[in-house]
């Protein structure tokens, strides 16, 4: 069982526009460099509209034990965003052969990094089996979703996409 983030993993350093220009370790990019570094999330959706969330872990080194984007993960140094995508999803929720809708790509800083994030969504009607990477989670309504922002349940990442996302879904 994983039970901390591997600080040694290598990671691309990229440009705004997601241009490798050099690599660096996890705990370099994590650790107040600011160095810019692409991650991948996917919105995962039910066929009633709900947005399935994750839980982050206690011992993950960056806003353990709140609510996040149900798959989120570093692109790997030589891997593409779209094998990330799949990666991740397969890796933290089980999911393989679903559609993923490409959403936008953004700059977030946080108080000790950047990363450049590729967003997805998809509809999913099938099992979700969360793995170790996670400390579960489960479907949210859109209601539940905004009456918790704010009030430290979920990431200061996920908030500020969640505005994105909420601008673009229909109502449910």
């Amino acid at each position: 069982m994983t039970t901390y983030d591997n600080q040694q993993e290598m990671l691309p350093v990229v440009d705004e526009a997601g241009n490798i220009v050099d690599g660096a370790t996890r705990g370099v990019c994590h650790g107040g460099s600011f160095l810019l570094h692409p991650v991948v999330h996917l919105h995962v959706f039910d066929g009633g509209g709900r947005l399935y969330l994750q839980r982050r872990p206690e011992w993950k080194d960056i806003q353990p034990g709140r609510w996040d984007t149900a798959v989120g993960g570093h692109v790997a140094l030589g891997e593409s965003v779209e094998e990330a995508l799949l990666r991740e999803a397969r890796e933290e929720l089980g999911l393989t052969g679903f559609e993923a809708e490409r959403l936008w790509t953004y700059v977030h800083r946080s108080e000790c990094e950047r990363e450049l994030v590729y967003s997805f969504r998809t509809v999913w009607s099938g099992a979700i089996a969360p793995s170790e990477e996670t400390a579960g989670g489960r479907y949210w309504t859109r209601r539940e979703v905004e009456d918790s922002l704010g009030r430290g349940v979920f990431t200061p990442n996920f908030e500020a996409e969640w505005e994105r996302l909420a601008a673009v879904l229909k109502e449910y």
